[in-house]
C-alpha cells in the first residue's frame, strides 16, 4: 500500500523539533518519568482509600443527623397535631356546658378528624376537662387525674405547676413522667391545654399520653427496621455501648419534660456509589500500569529508531534554529505541519501548540478571522506576489504584531505540492514607525486647533455668560419671591430644577473646554442628532429672540461625537444665526436642516438665517479667532465652533443660504458605523 507524502513529511517536520541527545540519557530521562508515574499511582490509590473510609464516615454522620432532625420534627409535629385535637375538646366542652349546664366527657368527639396519636388505641390513656374554678379539686378530671396525683408528691408538684403554666403563660404545658409510689418512673406524660373564652380562662383540657406507645405509633415501618427506639428519662444518662458511632440521643422538647430517645442503628447501610467508584478508579489505575509497561517497551524501540535518524535532522535543525524569520509549514487543508522556534517566539505559542492545528489558527485576531481565512484561502489558490501579504497576528498575551508573509510551494521528492512554505517576518516596528509619523502628523493638524484652544480660555467668559446670567436672574427673582412670601413649593421646584440644570451645564462648559485644552481624549459616543437637536432647540426656543425652525427627518441621524461640545457648537450657530436674523430686510427667521448621505458615510447640520449673510471680504477670516462683526463681539464663537467639528473628524463650511438669503453654516460630520446585527433605525 503506497505512503501518503502528506503524512511523511509531516512526520518528517515533527522530527524537527526532537534534539539530539545521548541514548542513556533519554532511557534515564524515561524510567524517572515511568518511576514517578508509578509512584503517583499508588499514591493515588491510598488517597482514594482514605478518601473512601472518611467519605462513608462522613454519609454516616449525615444520615444521623438527618434521621435525628427528622425524628425530633415528627415527635413536635404529631404532639402539636395532638395539642390541636384536645383545643377542639376543649372548646366543645365550653360550648356544651354553656347551652346545656352540664359538662360531660366524650373521648370520641374529635372522632376520625384527630391526629394520629389521638386515633391511635392505647397513646392518651385518659383525657378529660377540668374547669377554672375547679383547678384545685384532686376529685375532678380524667380519671387517672387523682391516682397519679396521690402516687407520688413530685406527680402532685409537676402536675399543679403544669396547670399553673397554662394558665399564666397561655399555652400548653407538659408533666412528667410520672412516678410510682415506690419512685420508679413511668413512659405517662400529662398535657394540658388551656382554653380561653373571650379573654377568661376557662379551664384545661388534659390527656395522660404514654411516651412508649406514641413512639411505636408514630415512627414507620422503614425506621424501624434499621433502628432501635428507647425513651429514657434521665438527662444525665450517657451512651451505653456506643463505640461504633451507630447509638444517639434526640431531645424530644416537650415544655415542662426532660426526656430524650435513645436511637440505635441495627443495620448500617454503606455508602455503594463510592466503592463502585474505587473498584472502578482501581480497574483504570490497573489498566494504566500496564499501559505503562507497554509505553516502556514501545519508548525504547522508538529511542532506537530516533538515533538512527537525529544525525541527519541534526544538520536543518541547526539551519533553522539559525535564522530570525519565522518559518511555518501548512498543507493544502490549512493544518500545520512545522513552525520554528522564531515563529513560535513571534506568536507566543510553544511549536507542540500549534502543529497539526486548522484553520483558524490560534494566532488569528478574533476581529479578523473571516478576513484571514480569505487571505489563506487565497494563498492556496494561486501564492502570493512579490511584494507579499501584510497581515495581523495576534500574540498570545493579546498585542497585535503587523507581519509580511512570502509563500512558496512545499513540494515532495516526486514533484507534488503537499502545502505551502511560509517566512513570515515581523514587521510590527516599522508599522509602529509609519503611525508614529502618522501620529506626529495629526498632532501637527492639531497645532491649528491648538491655537484656538487657546483662545478657549478667554471665551469662557462667553460661553458662561448665558448659563451664570440666567442662574442670576433665576436666583434674584426666587429670593424676591421669597422675601415677599410669594411663592408656593409647587412654584419653588421647577425654578430650582432649572437652576440645577443651568449649573451642571456651565460646570460642563468647564470641564470638557479644559479637557479639549489639554488635548485629552472627547467622550464619544453613539448620538442620534434627530433626539439631539430636538432636545437642544426646545431649551433654545425658551429664551426670547427669533425662534429656530427645523423639519425633523423620519429616521434617525447616528454620529460619535461629545454630546456637550457638539451642544455647544449648535447654542453658538443659533444663538449668531438669532443675532444677525433680524438685520435683514425680510422678517427674522432661523432655519435647522438636517440630512444624510448615506453614500459617502456624512452628516450635514445647517443653519441659516434671513440676516444679510457673510461677505466675501469677511470669508476668509471668519473663523479666525478675535475677529468679530457683532458689537461687542469677542470673535471666539466661530473659531470654537471650526475646533470643535475639526476635533470630531469633520469640518464647518460658510455660504449664502439660497431660500432664505442669508448666511448659512454648515457643520458636516462623519457617520457613525451601523453594527450588522442593528436594523434600520436603531442604535
Amino acid at each position: 500500500m503506497a505512503s501518503n507524502p502528506a503524512t511523511d513529511h509531516s512526520l518528517d517536520f515533527a522530527l524537527l523539533q526532537q534534539s539530539v541527545v545521548r541514548p542513556l540519557g533519554r532511557h534515564r530521562v524515561t524510567l524517572l518519568w515511568l518511576l514517578g508515574l508509578l509512584v503517583l499511582l499508588v499514591g493515588s490509590v491510598v488517597t482514594l482509600l482514605l478518601y473512601l473510609h472518611h467519605f462513608e464516615a462522613d454519609e454516616a454522620a449525615r444520615r444521623r443527623a438527618a434521621d435525628a432532625q427528622w425524628l425530633e420534627q415528627s415527635v413536635q409535629f404529631h404532639f402539636r397535631r395532638l395539642e390541636d385535637d384536645l383545643m377542639v375538646m376543649a372548646r366543645q366542652k365550653v360550648l356544651q356546658a354553656s347551652t346545656t349546664g352540664t359538662v360531660a366527657s366524650d373521648l370520641a368527639t374529635v372522632g376520625a378528624q384527630g391526629g394520629l396519636l389521638w386515633r391511635e388505641p392505647g397513646v392518651v390513656l385518659s383525657s378529660g376537662w377540668i374547669a377554672a374554678g375547679r383547678l384545685e379539686d384532686a376529685r375532678v378530671g380524667p380519671e387517672r387525674w387523682e391516682h397519679d396525683r396521690a402516687a407520688n408528691f413530685e406527680n402532685t408538684q409537676a402536675l399543679t405547676l403544669m396547670q399553673t403554666t397554662t394558665r399564666g403563660l397561655r399555652r400548653a404545658a407538659y408533666a412528667g413522667p410520672m412516678l410510682r409510689p415506690d419512685g420508679t418512673v413511668t413512659d405517662v406524660i400529662w398535657l394540658a391545654v388551656p382554653f380561653f373564652d373571650r379573654g377568661e380562662f376557662a379551664g384545661n383540657y388534659l390527656a395522660a399520653v404514654s411516651l412508649e406507645r406514641a413512639l411505636t405509633a408514630l415512627l414507620p415501618v422503614w425506621f424501624s427496621q434499621d433502628h432501635r427506639v428507647h425513651l429514657e428519662t434521665d438527662p444525665m444518662a450517657t451512651l451505653a455501648d456506643a463505640s461504633d458511632n451507630q447509638a444517639y440521643r434526640v431531645a424530644l422538647n416537650l415544655a415542662g419534660t426532660d426526656l430524650f430517645v435513645r436511637v440505635e442503628q441495627i443495620h448500617a447501610q454503606p455508602a455503594t456509589v463510592p466503592r463502585i467508584f474505587f473498584l472502578v478508579a482501581l480497574l483504570f489505575l490497573l489498566g494504566m500500569l500496564l499501559a505503562l509497561y507497554v509505553l516502556r517497551r514501545d519508548s525504547v524501540k522508538r529511542q532506537q529508531v530516533q538515533a538512527l535518524l537525529q544525525a541527519q535532522v541534526a544538520l536543518r535543525t541547526a539551519m533553522e534554529n539559525s535564522v530570525t524569520i519565522g518559518l511555518r509549514a501548512w498543507d493544502m487543508q490549512g493544518r500545520i505541519l512545522y513552525i520554528n522556534d522564531a515563529f513560535a517566539s513571534m506568536v507566543g505559542y510553544e511549536p507542540a501548540e500549534l502543529i497539526g492545528r486548522q484553520m483558524p489558527f490560534p494566532y488569528w485576531p478574533p476581529d479578523q478571522q473571516e478576513q484571514l481565512m480569505q487571505v489563506h484561502m487565497g494563498i492556496i489558490a494561486r501564492g502570493t506576489s512579490d511584494d507579499g501579504v501584510e497581515v495581523q497576528f495576534a500574540h498570545r498575551d493579546g498585542h497585535v504584531i503587523d507581519v509580511l508573509i512570502h509563500e512558496a510551494p512545499l513540494n515532495t521528492a516526486s514533484g507534488v505540492q503537499i502545502g505551502w512554505m511560509s517566512s513570515v517576518l515581523d514587521i510590527s516596528e516599522r508599522k509602529r514607525a509609519q503611525r508614529m509619523a502618522a501620529l506626529q502628523q495629526e498632532k501637527l493638524e492639531a497645532s491649528g486647533r491648538l491655537i484656538a484652544v487657546g483662545e478657549v480660555a478667554s471665551t469662557l467668559a462667553h460661553e458662561l455668560n448665558q448659563p451664570l446670567g440666567a442662574l442670576s436672574s433665576f436666583a434674584n427673582g426666587l429670593l424676591n419671591r421669597l422675601a415677599d412670601d410669594n411663592i408656593s413649593l409647587a412654584e419653588l421646584l421647577p425654578v430650582v430644577q432649572r437652576m440645577a440644570r443651568l449649573a451642571d451645564r456651565a460646570g460642563g462648559i468647564i470641564r470638557r473646554v479644559n479637557d479639549f485644552a489639554r488635548r485629552r481624549e472627547l467622550s464619544r459616543q453613539r448620538l442620534d442628532l434627530v433626539a439631539f437637536l430636538t432636545r437642544v432647540l426646545a431649551v433654545t426656543n425658551d429664551d426670547d429672540g427669533t425662534p429656530a425652525q427645523w423639519s425633523a427627518p423620519r429616521l434617525p441621524v447616528w454620529v460619535d461625537a461629545d454630546e456637550l461640545l457638539l451642544e455647544h457648537l449648535v447654542n453658538n450657530l443659533v444663538s449668531n444665526a438669532r443675532d444677525w436674523a433680524g438685520h435683514g430686510t425680510a422678517t427674522p427667521q432661523v432655519w435647522i436642516d438636517l440630512r444624510q448621505d448615506s453614500a459617502q458615510g456624512l452628516a450635514a447640520l445647517s443653519v441659516s438665517d434671513t440676516g444679510p449673510g457673510v461677505s466675501e471680504e469677511a470669508l476668509s477670516s471668519i473663523f479666525n479667532a478675535f475677529v468679530s462683526r457683532k458689537e461687542g463681539g469677542m470673535g471666539m464663537g466661530l473659531a470654537i465652533c471650526r475646533s470643535i467639528a475639526e476635533a470630531h473628524h469633520g469640518r464647518l463650511e460658510v455660504g449664502r443660504d439660497p431660500v432664505l438669503g442669508g448666511a448659512r453654516f454648515t457643520v458636516v460630520l462623519p457617520l457613525a458605523q451601523v453594527p450588522q446585527n442593528a436594523g434600520e433605525g436603531t442604535p
